[in-house]
């Protein structure tokens, strides 16, 4: 097969601005060779800004010219998906350098792909691996098998860039494969439904990070999302009326395996079973069943009555049919202790069976779910309350509540999937979640004076006990990691629907798909922001609806003004560690406040903290953009205020005269008058770097005292800090 395309010798603006936002020392900086993942770590001031860096890379210097796009050929006649593979490639950088204009001039760069066999392609063994050489003869992409093409062709787009005379592809010598096989998403399109563009948009983003597994959360409390024939009063009770289609579903999966990627459905029991109950209120722990309760999360079935039993083999089988893939979610997750042991009969079945603990029970339970799934040609996989009392090794645990799940599971011989650490709607930075390591047992929990902490705030000390994680274990055994398939990105979405699932998904789980593909030595956050910034364009301009979302939701809320919100927006965070479900809570749950429309990683923000750690050590240079910075956030506070007249951007007036005091503060420390800042100011700043301090804090969701008006916090705030040399 072979394809040809022109490109426009002009970049995009935006994509180029944006490209060049965090490249501090980029432009015009020598190439230099980057021989292992560390090297890129060390040395990425030099080197393209690709996510997630390569295993090995070496980058001499050279470019081909691109303004005459690809020419792909195969060594051995491609498949349909790989022709579609290099189809969306084809098109895919034409975008990235600027698009397509008739009559460019350029002779098409060759690209000559081998493809090696894979009998285990969409499974968890797939071959991934890669090498790709790119020199004056043009383009050489070398793959393990189908997939591999896939994950060759995402890095060489990123390997544009742009030159002296227009789009050129920058030389490159690659050898890359995955450190970890499961590399997740979670969409939770049960709290909120999300159409099913929205969701492919997902599943185009995690083929140009290499994430390979849509983990789709379709059932729980509040709604059940799949189509039933077989059992259809899930669908007309337990939906809304707002439900997939097997159609649509069988589609879906049909997209996202062209695309590399595997789709992992949910269906979690025995808890947040209400929406299941709605349709068989007969299987229910606790009667009658309340339809609007104040948690929606608590309902259970009754694991001592055969129904539930055969409700949940009728229901498997039936949606095991809608999607192939080995691994079935079955949750397991928060099950309330009281929703089985204030009901006589449970309790009574418990005695008889010789059950201690609502734990014991569970696991019999997980074990007879087990059976049903493995009948059926399925893996199980359970959240890591599963794990709290003996089941069958074959199980595959999710560690969600404390790293030392992954310890106490792997030692039990169960593999292991890692979503504690990387939970984006704790509305932790990118920065954050990037230092967590899939094999650190210690790295995510409290401490016992955390804990202590959280019960005096009248915590569940059962749960409280779970994210205890002091002492931690020690580290992992080499057998114990190679139990550890991999990650996943787990978004609920109390606060998330169709408009700001982008906004929150990305740019952070590119972020975490380094640390899932990329040598562990891969850990420098600079450089990670640095390249996430143009990683974060190229997704934009590649579909992602993130920018143009959060644009309409601020028009709506100031349609005479957004840029004033949009200033306002790049100085802020959101608050954090689910201290944002709590505010939302108090304030009538709208979804449409400046809180929502807000970033974890404001790029302006972080841009200007780096520059003012720049100019305190010494490199004035940067002065000039850090003025220009602090004074548009400082005259925004009269547009801002105008403007904020709506329900949802009232409340941050005074947020916005804040930012105002703060860059005043800067910009005295700039004009060497840091000594005239009043007290007042000064208070404004400690209470702000007070505040993001906390943020880093998970018990800070115990609780909302002291809660930041319109529930954000400023960003900039730590710049400011180092400019007046505090």
């Amino acid at each position: 097969m072979r394809m040809k395309r022109g490109f426009s010798t002009g970049f995009r603006a935006g994509l180029m601005a944006a490209a060049a936002l965090l490249a501090f020392d980029m432009v015009g900086a020598p190439a230099v060779a980057a021989t292992s993942g560390a090297s890129v770590a060390t040395q990425a001031v030099a080197l393209p800004p690709l996510m997630p860096a390569p295993s090995s890379a070496q980058f001499p210097a050279g470019a081909l010219p691109a303004s005459g796009g690809f020419s792909v050929t195969w060594d051995s006649a491609p498949t349909p998906m790989l022709d579609r593979a290099a189809a969306r490639f084809d098109a895919r950088t034409a975008i990235l350098a600027g698009g397509a204009r008739a009559g460019a001039s350029g002779a098409a760069i060759p690209v000559r792909v081998h493809v090696g066999d894979d009998p285990n392609v969409l499974t968890v063994q797939a071959k991934e691996g890669y090498t790709l050489s790119v020199g004056a003869n043009g383009v050489v992409l070398n793959a393990d098998g189908p997939t591999g093409v896939l994950r060759g062709f995402a890095t060489l787009a990123q390997l544009i860039r742009a030159g002296a005379s227009g789009p050129e592809l920058a030389f490159a010598t690659i050898s890359d494969a995955p450190r970890f096989p499961w590399r997740g998403m979670m969409i939770d399109t049960s709290r909120h439904f999300m159409s099913v563009e929205t969701v492919k948009r997902q599943i185009d983003a995690m083929e140009l990070v290499k994430l390979n597994v849509l983990h789709f959360h379709l059932s729980d409390g509040t709604g059940f999302r799949v189509e039933s024939r077989v059992l259809p009063s899930l669908t007309s009770k337990g939906s809304h009326d707002e439900y997939y289609t097997q159609a649509q579903l069988r589609d879906l999966v049909a997209y996202a395996a062209d695309r590399g990627v595997r789709v992992v459905p949910e269906f979690d029991v025995p808890g947040h079973a209400l929406a299941i109950l709605l349709a068989r209120p007969d299987l229910a722990a606790q009667h009658p069943v309340d339809p609007n309760p104040k948690n929606k999360n608590n309902a259970a079935l009754d694991p001592t009555v055969p129904g539930t039993l055969e409700l949940i083999k009728k229901l498997y089988a039936e949606m095991g049919a809608i999607f192939p893939d080995q691994y079935f979610h079955a949750g397991g997750d928060e099950v309330s202790p009281k929703q089985w042991t204030t009901n006589p009969k449970i309790v009574a079945y418990m005695h008889e069976h010789g059950f201690a603990t609502p734990q014991a029970l569970q696991a019999a339970f997980t074990a007879d779910v087990e059976k049903i799934l493995a009948s059926q040609g399925k893996i199980m996989v359970g959240w890591d309350e599963v794990s709290e009392a003996p089941i069958p090794k074959n199980v595959v645990v999710e560690a969600w509540r404390s790293s030392k799940f992954i310890s106490s599971a792997t030692a039990e011989g169960h593999p292991v999937i890692v979503a504690v650490g990387y939970y984006l709607d704790l509305l932790q930075s990118a920065g954050q979640h990037y230092l967590v390591d899939p094999y650190d047992p210690s790295s995510v929990g409290v401490t016992r004076e955390q804990a202590n902490k959280m019960l005096a705030k009248g915590g569940d000390p059962v749960l409280i006990n779970a994210f205890l994680n002091d002492p931690p274990p020690p580290p992992l055994n080499d057998a114990q990691k190679k139990l550890v398939l991999g990650g996943e990105t787990p978004l609920w979405a109390e606060l998330v629907t169709d408009e700001t699932l982008d906004a929150r998904f990305w740019p952070r789980s590119a972020a975490i798909a380094e640390r899932f593909w990329s040598p562990a030595a891969v850990r420098d956050v600079d450089d990670m922001y640095r390249r996430l910034a143009t990683v974060d364009t190229e997704l934009t301009a590649l579909g992602l609806q993130s920018e143009v979302n959060t644009r309409r939701m601020m028009a709506r809320l100031a349609p005479e003004d957004p840029d004033a919100v949009q200033t306002l927006v790049s100085a802020i965070v959101p608050i954090r560690n689910y201290r944002l479900n709590r505010y939302s809570g108090a304030h009538g749950d709208h979804l449409d406040e400046i809180a929502e429309i807000a970033s974890p990683d404001p790029m302006a923000s972080i841009r200007f903290n780096a520059l003012a750690a720049r100019y305190a050590a010494g490199d004035h240079s940067v002065a000039p953009e850090l003025r220009a910075q602090l004074q548009a956030w400082k005259d925004n506070d009269a547009a801002y205020t105008k403007v904020a007249t709506s329900r949802g951007l009232v409340e941050a007036v005074p947020v916005s005269h804040d930012v105002a005091t703060l860059a005043t503060l800067g910009l005295n420390a700039l004009d060497g008058n840091a000594g005239a800042s009043d007290a007042g100011a000064r208070a404004v700043l400690d209470s702000n770097l007070a505040q993001l301090a906390l943020s880093t804090d998970i018990t800070a969701a115990f609780g909302a005292a002291n809660t930041p008006v319109a529930g954000v916090m400023i960003a900039f705030a730590p710049g400011v800090k180092t400019l007046l040399g505090k």
